[in-house]
């Protein structure tokens, strides 16, 4: 398993109804990837943020740097592929401390390099992130956010739906 580095453009927004998102991702062809429930377990780290994430579509520990800001963000990101039932969190709490655990059902779509999640997150509520994904292309910033904003106004997502933190310090400040 070979770790990856991965520079995205991203946005989180407050959605009432996913199924106005999801019918016009279908709509617009994006190929559904499955529902995967996932536990992210935040790790108490000095800088960025460290989770792991447990699902049965997704499996990685991650670290990522990412401004809370609720307009299209970069994220710098690490992602190391984990075996689904690896035992790693226990060494990982043991040695960090738990910080947050996020559990969510989320729908996973693709367009192009275009990763949409559609989430049901306990505690929290729904959400859609669209994700315009550098994974080496060498995409330039500012046309990842034009992408980004394109696929804002496609979904009909308004600037004050837009969420600047992550699911983990939105739970830690509920």
């Amino acid at each position: 398993m070979e770790n990856k580095d991965v520079r995205n453009i991203e946005i989180k927004a407050r959605i009432v109804d996913l199924s106005v998102i999801r019918n016009r991702l279908i709509d617009r062809k994006a190929k559904f990837v499955g529902l995967d429930h996932q536990i992210d377990t935040y790790f108490q780290v000095k800088s960025g943020r460290l989770k792991l994430r447990q699902g049965n579509i997704e499996n990685h520990l991650i670290y990522y740097e990412r401004p809370d800001q609720d307009v299209p963000k970069l994220s710098e990101v690490l992602l190391y592929p984990v075996e689904r039932n690896s035992s790693i969190r226990q060494l990982l709490t043991k040695a960090l401390g738990v910080d947050v655990i996020v559990d969510k059902k989320r729908e996973i779509y693709f367009i192009d390099h275009i990763k949409f999640h559609l989430d049901v997150v306990r505690d929290l509520g729904t959400y859609v992130e669209i994700e315009v994904i550098d994974d080496g292309a060498g995409i330039e910033p500012d046309v990842m956010i034009k992408t980004c904003e394109e696929f804002m106004q496609v979904l009909d997502i308004e600037s004050e739906q837009l969420v600047s933190s992550s699911y983990a310090d939105l739970l830690r400040n509920a």
